[in-house]
C-alpha cells in the first residue's frame, strides 16, 4: 500500500480542544501534515516526560519520541476516536521506550560480563561493575547529580547552626552519636534530638523546593519542540516521496 501523501502547510497553531482529537487523527491519517503537526505540538511535552520517565535520558527520550511519532503516523488509521488520543499515543511511546530499555539492559549485561572477564586477568583489582559504570558514564546524569548535590548542600546550609553541626557530623561525616556528642561537647540525647529536628527541617525545605521545581522539569517547549516536529515531518516527507518505508510495528509490552 502506498504511503500517505503529505499536504504541506506552514500553519503552526496548536490544538487545545480535546473534542477535536478524533478529527485531527482522521485528517492526519490521510496525510494532512497540518493536522499531524498540531497533534505533535499538543502532546509533545507530556509524551516527552513519559519517555524520559522510562529511559531517564533526555537525548534517548527525544529519539523515542521521534520514532514513536513516525510509527503513530502510519497507524493513525487504526485510531477509532474512542478513548483519549493522548493515551493512544502514550501506549506507542511507552512500548518504544520499554523496547529500548530491554535492548539497553541486554547491552549492559554484555558489557558487565566482558568487564568481569577482563578484571579477572588485569591484576588491577577493579570490579567489572566499576568498569561498566565508567563505560556507561553519562555527563547529563553527572550534571543532574551535581544539581541535586547543590540543592542538598543549600538546604543543609539553611539549617540553624546547632542543628547543622549535628547533622553534618552524624549524617555526612558518619560519626556515631557518642562521637558527635564528644565533638560538640553536648549530651548524646541532645545529639539525637537535634539530628531528628535537622532531618525534619531538611525534609520540609527540600519538599518546598521540589514542589516549585517539579512543574519546570523536563520542559519540552520552544526549540526542542520545534526540533521534534521538524525531524518527524522530514522523515514522513521522505517516506511519502518513496525514499523510505513505514517502520515495522513494535511488539506491545506489558507495563
Amino acid at each position: 500500500m502506498d504511503s500517505p501523501r503529505l499536504s504541506v502547510d506552514t500553519d503552526s497553531h496548536t490544538c487545545n480542544a480535546s473534542d477535536e482529537d478524533a478529527e485531527l487523527a482522521r485528517r492526519a491519517a490521510v496525510g494532512d501534515e497540518r493536522a499531524f503537526e498540531r497533534i505533535m505540538r499538543r502532546f509533545n511535552q507530556r509524551l516527552f516526560r513519559l519517555a524520559i520517565g522510562i529511559v531517564s535520558d533526555a537525548g534517548e527520550a527525544e529519539d523515542v519520541l521521534q520514532e514513536s511519532y513516525v510509527r503513530a503516523f502510519y497507524r493513525l488509521s487504526t485510531y477509532t476516536g474512542e478513548g483519549d488520543l493522548g493515551a493512544w499515543l502514550a501506549r506507542i511511546v511507552r512500548n518504544e521506550a520499554i523496547d529500548r530499555l530491554r535492548h539497553k539492559d541486554s547491552r549492559s549485561r554484555r558489557v558487565m560480563l566482558e568487564c568481569d572477564v577482563y578484571s579477572e586477568h588485569d591484576g588491577l583489582g577493579l570490579s567489572g561493575s566499576a568498569r561498566a559504570d565508567e563505560i556507561e558514564f553519562d555527563p547529563e546524569i553527572a550534571a543532574e547529580r551535581e544539581d541535586m548535590k547543590r540543592m542538598l548542600e543549600d538546604a543543609i546550609a539553611s539549617l540553624p547552626t546547632h542543628f547543622r553541626a549535628v547533622f553534618v557530623l552524624r549524617e555526612v561525616e558518619g560519626l556515631s552519636v557518642e562521637e558527635t556528642a564528644a565533638y560538640l561537647d553536648i549530651p548524646p540525647g541532645t545529639v539525637k534530638t537535634r539530628d531528628h529536628r535537622a532531618r525534619l527541617l531538611l525534609r520540609a525545605r527540600l519538599s518546598q523546593q521540589l514542589e516549585s521545581a517539579l512543574p519546570e522539569m523536563y520542559r519540552f517547549l520552544g526549540e526542542r519542540c520545534e526540533s521534534i516536529v521538524h525531524t518527524v515531518l522530514t522523515k514522513l516527507s521522505r517516506s511519502s516521496n518513496g525514499a523510505g518505508t513505514a517502520p515495522a510495528p513494535r511488539d506491545r509490552w506489558v507495563w
